[in-house]
Formats: structure tokens, C-alpha cells, sequence
């Protein structure tokens, strides 16, 4: 990471990073094809460190609540990789990339069940693919939001975070409503 800092991510060469590790060009090639991959572990190694330090048992009052303090947990986490976190988003959970390497599936799998388990002390139903493809499209844009956000303390993405989670979750709110109307 420190090459990233101080040469830019973009100068910075796998063969730039083999050579601060100490280690072969091809011995690097082992553990990761790119140096986007890198930035993908070190990321789902911060998600991981979030996820083990939230508590979706916690008394927040609402999904609201718990949500945005998931995800403010999983943005801490990332503040070292944030000027890096774009070529993650764009290799990790691009739609358009043929090939995923990067880790993104298991990231996007953990976040996401976490987030069904939150929905489920909320008294929700379980998440249907839609409600998670839309959560997932909400997360993944203020991930892109926060790694570029100049606002003092990124203040804006917060703002953006809780607008964005509020409309979801009275969004799933609607639906889990229409859901129960449909039963009667």
C-alpha cells in the first residue's frame, strides 16, 4: 500500500511491488494476476475486520440504523484503501468484466447476508433477489460516491447514505406491506 501512496496507483507496477516485497515478479503472479487483486484482499480483508466488529444484535432502534452503522463500520475500515477503492469496485463488481478474480463474489456474498440477518431481527421476511440487487446497487454506488467524495469527512456520502438507506428500507417496508395484503 505504501508504494500506491507514494507513487500513485496507476505508476505503480506489479514488478514495482515484487521488488518492495523482496520477492520474484512471477512468485507475485502466484497469489495475484493483477495489482487490482492486491487492492481487492486488502479490501475484503477490511470488510472482513468490519463485519467481525458489527454487532447486528446491537440496539439500534430501526433497519435505518443498523444498516448505515454496517456500512460506516465497513467505510472506517476501508479509509486507508480509499484512494485506491475505484479499480476494486471496477475489477471486483463490474458487470461489464468477463472475469471476476478479484474477490468481489465473496465480499458481495458476506455483505449481503449480513444484511439479510439485520432485515431478519427487524421483522422482516427474507430479502427476495430483487430487494438484494437493489441494496446491492445502493451499496456499490456509495462505495463509488465515497472514493472520489472531497467534502470535509466525506460528509456527503453520509448524507447520501442515509438518504439512500431510508428510501430502501421504506421501499422494503412497501413491499413486505403489499406482501401481507396479498395473504389476507
Amino acid at each position: 500500500m505504501g508504494l500506491f501512496r507514494s507513487q500513485g496507483f496507476d505508476a505503480t507496477t506489479t514488478r514495482d511491488i515484487a521488488r518492495a516485497a523482496e520477492i520474484a515478479a512471477g512468485t507475485l503472479f502466484n497469489y495475484f494476476d493483477t495489482k487490482e487483486a492486491i487492492v481487492a484482499t486488502l479490501a475484503g480483508e477490511a470488510l472482513s475486520r468490519a463485519r467481525d466488529a458489527f454487532s447486528p444484535e446491537s440496539n439500534r432502534t430501526n433497519l435505518e440504523e443498523n444498516l448505515f452503522a454496517l456500512i460506516a463500520a465497513e467505510l472506517r475500515q476501508l479509509r486507508p484503501l480509499r484512494k485506491f477503492i475505484a479499480p476494486f469496485l471496477e475489477t471486483a463488481f463490474s458487470p461489464i468484466v468477463a472475469v471476476r478474480r478479484a474477490g468481489g463474489d465473496d465480499v458481495r456474498v458476506a455483505h449481503l447476508e449480513l444484511v439479510a440477518e439485520i432485515a431478519r431481527r427487524h421483522g422482516l421476511a427474507e430479502l427476495s433477489p430483487v430487494a438484494l440487487q437493489m441494496y446491492w446497487s445502493l451499496y456499490l454506488g456509495v462505495l463509488a460516491f465515497w472514493s472520489a467524495d472531497k467534502s470535509p469527512k466525506q460528509e456527503e456520502t453520509l448524507a447520501l447514505l442515509d438518504e439512500s438507506l431510508n428510501m430502501f428500507a421504506a421501499w422494503l417496508r412497501g413491499a413486505a406491506g403489499e406482501s401481507n395484503d396479498e395473504r389476507n
